[in-house]
C-alpha cells in the first residue's frame, strides 16, 4: 500500500508539469524527458548551443563552445558548476553532452552520465527529448539517479519558460 501511495504521489507531482517523465530501470538503466517548446526548433537549438542564448534562461555568463570536446556549462551562484563537455553534436537535431552531476554526488560527478538532449520539430513548435544514460550501481548512484529525476524536469521546464515567458531578468531573479 506504502508503494501505491508513493507511485501516486509522484504521478500527481509529475502530471502537473509540462515534463513527461521516465525512469527506465536496469540493465539499460535511464531518465527519459520530453517536452515541447512552443518555437522553432531553429530557436530552441540557439537558445540551448549558444552562450547567449543558453544566459537568457540557465544562468547569466553560462558558456557553450559548439564543438566536440568544447563545454556548456553553467556557473551558479555560490560557486557550483553544472552542464559537462560536448561528446558529439548533430546540427538542430541533437547533442551528447558527458554531464556534471552535483556535487553532493562527487563520484557520480567524476564519472559523469550521457545526456542526449534531441530536437524534434512539431508543426510550429520543437519536442526536446533529453535520454540520460551510463548510471552504475551503488547507493550515491541511485540517490544521483532520483535527484536528477526531478532536476532535469525543473531544467526542463526553464527552457519551455523561456519561450512563454521570454528571456529572464537575472537582476530580478536573484533578488
Amino acid at each position: 500500500m506504502k508503494t501505491l501511495l508513493l507511485f501516486a504521489i509522484a504521478t500527481l507531482t509529475f502530471a502537473q508539469s509540462p515534463v513527461k517523465t521516465v525512469k527506465r530501470p536496469a540493465p539499460d538503466k535511464a531518465l527519459i524527458f520530453e517536452v515541447t517548446v512552443p518555437a522553432s526548433r531553429a530557436d530552441v537549438w540557439k537558445a540551448f548551443t549558444t552562450s547567449e542564448g543558453l544566459s537568457t534562461w540557465l544562468t547569466p555568463g553560462a558558456i557553450v563552445d559548439l564543438r566536440k570536446g568544447g563545454e556548456w556549462t553553467a556557473h551558479f551562484p555560490g560557486g557550483s558548476t553544472g552542464g559537462g563537455n560536448i561528446l558529439s553534436f548533430i546540427p538542430e537535431k541533437e547533442v551528447v553532452i558527458a554531464a556534471l552531476c552535483p556535487d553532493q554526488f562527487p563520484t557520480v560527478r567524476a564519472t559523469r552520465t550521457n545526456a542526449r538532449f534531441e530536437f524534434i520539430v512539431q508543426g510550429n513548435s520543437t519536442l526536446v527529448r533529453l535520454t540520460q544514460t551510463g548510471w552504475k550501481t551503488g547507493e550515491e548512484w541511485d540517490k544521483a539517479y532520483d535527484y536528477l529525476a526531478q532536476g532535469n524536469v525543473q531544467l526542463l521546464e526553464t527552457l519551455r519558460r523561456r519561450f512563454v515567458s521570454g528571456p529572464l531578468d537575472w537582476a530580478k531573479e536573484w533578488k
